[in-house]
């Protein structure tokens, strides 16, 4: 196990004040004057030598868990790319930020950081490989004083899973330091960085992210939300970031609004920004509304300012938010999440109806949608699957092989539910099939008569760019067979997807401002860069288990 390691060094910032302006005003047009004075090309990013006004700690006592067996029982749900949060005026932020990261762990388990400002003007920063709860205790957390915060969970999207790649990152150039923690994916991310490479920018990290830090480095624009502006006009793809710096607190939504930011107020006047609202309800935030695409919501002493980013076109928000990522009890893109799923559900129990004696889910992304199948099918909802919640990604396989060792080590059926019963089971997706086709056969072992596999989503045909890790399009089973032959794949008894069109028809006027590129093909955004993401193992898993080698490296040509 690896010793910690931390350095600092200490120094003010200079960047100079904004000029005051009222508080939720709306700007149509940049309104600060831009300055032609010449900036360095480069900048300098931890854990390299920190410049002056930056301290950081970087936590390895917890390394990434390496797979300690060859089985290939592994999940393969899409994973969420990360969650970030945004605080500002509490004097207790890093320990409500640290709390908030914990309400969002399920949109990135592989590392966390938290960067403060202390009352030197400082930006103080300890990041992490592991679950919050690994990274960050009451030591920590001391180490962290200050009223502005931001916090980052992982799940690499672009970049592998090493320390150095976990965020919030923070960086000094001329004019100070600035903290930044990223939601998304950069479709453009390879050409940029070569663009400042050949002009002299000196990278330390393989993440996207730190494209974002270089781009402000050498922008002109005035003032330092300005420079954040700029920046954002020359990336593509999907971005919800939160920007610290000495004095204020950034929050910026990409101008088609693929990933979800929202902002909420605590009784003392804190302003918070989360990537859901289950983080505002945990620290006592009262949501006030999204962060709009395209637009840069800037905080400081003089209260909330919001500058639209650049004209953006139709919003295309992320529709497995509210089919797979996103907790049950957050609001995301203003519907409630627990009520898609369940309204999934009855869909599903009204377009594709099937005799049977109970209905299960798989946990914990199909309960609600079983839930809302049972209600309109008039069948009980059981728990027929036990998820265990207390398996990490290391464990020891016996030498003797156990036949689907990882769906066995994560889900257990109960028998008494499933014996002898026509059993409808209700899952969010299916990715490879490899998973569910174990499910289905366990199910079978513990006595289920019949299964009957209802998915509450449309068939997924094509990967995903905007930070959403999925395998290439070639790997997706419902890129390469039909309803009937992955049925036959997986061994049920039948097999029944959301419908596409129906799906759009529950949506409403709203259908056509979600992204269903991962359903159609059909790119909101078109991919600058001749790559496919990397399937196999944790880089694509649902939650089972796979190899870490799986991780780095995620992107292939």
């Amino acid at each position: 196990m690896a010793a910690t390691s931390s350095f600092s060094s200490s120094l003010s910032l200079n960047a100079k004040p904004n000029k005051p302006s009222k508080p939720l005003r709306f700007l149509r047009s940049p309104f600060l004057k831009l300055s032609s004075s010449p900036l360095p090309s480069s900048i300098s990013l931890s854990p390299s030598p920190l410049p002056h006004g930056v301290s950081s700690s970087r936590n390895e006592t917890h390394p990434p868990r390496a797979l300690l067996s060859d089985n290939e029982d592994y999940d393969e749900k899409p994973r969420e790319e990360c969650g970030v949060v945004g605080i500002y005026g509490d004097s207790e932020a890093s320990r409500l930020c640290y709390l908030a990261l914990h309400a969002l762990q399920h949109r990135g388990q592989e590392g966390a950081g938290i960067v403060t400002v202390s009352k030197d003007k400082v930006l103080q920063t300890i990041t992490g490989v592991g679950l919050v709860s690994e990274v960050f205790n009451e030591t920590k957390l001391d180490q962290l004083p200050g009223d502005i915060a931001i916090g980052h969970v992982r799940y690499s999207t672009a970049g592998s899973s090493m320390l150095k790649n976990v965020q919030p990152f923070v960086a000094g150039y001329r004019f100070g330091s600035v903290g930044v923690a990223h939601n998304g994916n950069l479709v453009n991310y390879t050409k940029l960085r070569a663009e400042l490479e050949e002009n002299g920018s000196i990278f330390n990290t393989s993440s996207d992210t730190e494209v974002v830090l270089h781009l402000i480095a050498i922008s002109k624009a005035r003032p330092f939300f300005m420079r954040i502006v700029d920046a954002c006009e020359k990336l593509q793809g999907a971005y919800s970031m939160v920007f610290v710096t000495e004095d204020k607190l950034v929050a910026v939504r990409d101008p088609h609004g693929f990933r979800p930011l929202v902002m909420g107020r605590r009784s003392n006047g804190a302003v918070v920004f989360a990537s859901e609202t289950c983080a505002l309800d945990l620290i006592e935030a009262t949501y006030e509304r999204e962060v709009h695409p395209g637009e840069v919501l800037v905080v400081d002493k003089d209260g909330v300012k919001s500058q639209c980013l650049m004209p953006h076109p139709e919003p295309k928000q992320c529709i497995f938010e509210h089919i797979y990522f996103s907790l049950p009890n957050s609001i995301v893109f203003g519907r409630s999440v627990y009520e898609s799923r369940h309204v999934f559900g009855e869909i599903l129990a009204t377009e594709s109806p099937v005799d049977c004696d109970v209905v299960i889910a798989v946990p914990d992304s199909g309960v609600v949608a079983a839930l809302g199948y049972a209600a309109k099918s008039g069948v009980a909802f059981q728990q027929g699957l036990i998820r265990s919640h207390y398996v990490g990604r290391t464990f020891i396989e016996p030498s003797q092989k156990i036949r689907d060792f990882g769906v066995k080590l994560k889900l257990s059926p109960v028998r008494g539910v499933l014996e002898g019963k026509r059993v409808v089971v209700v899952d969010d997706s299916i990715v490879r099939g490899t998973t569910s086709s174990k499910i289905v056969r366990l199910l079978r072992e513990a006595g289920a008569k019949e299964v009957h596999m209802r998915i509450a989503s449309p068939p997924m045909v094509a990967s995903c760019y905007y930070g959403v890790d999925t395998p290439s399009s070639e790997e997706l089973i419902s890129n390469r067979m039909s309803v009937d032959e992955v049925r036959d794949y997986i061994g049920s008894d039948s097999l029944a997807f959301l419908s596409f069109e129906t799906l759009k028809k529950h949506l409403g006027e709203d259908s056509n401002t979600f992204c269903y590129a991962c359903f159609t093909g059909n790119y909101p955004v078109k991919p600058t860069e001749d790559k496919v993401k990397r399937g196999g193992g944790d880089f694509i898993d649902d939650g089972l288990v796979g190899g870490i080698n799986n991780i780095e490296g995620g992107w292939v040509r």
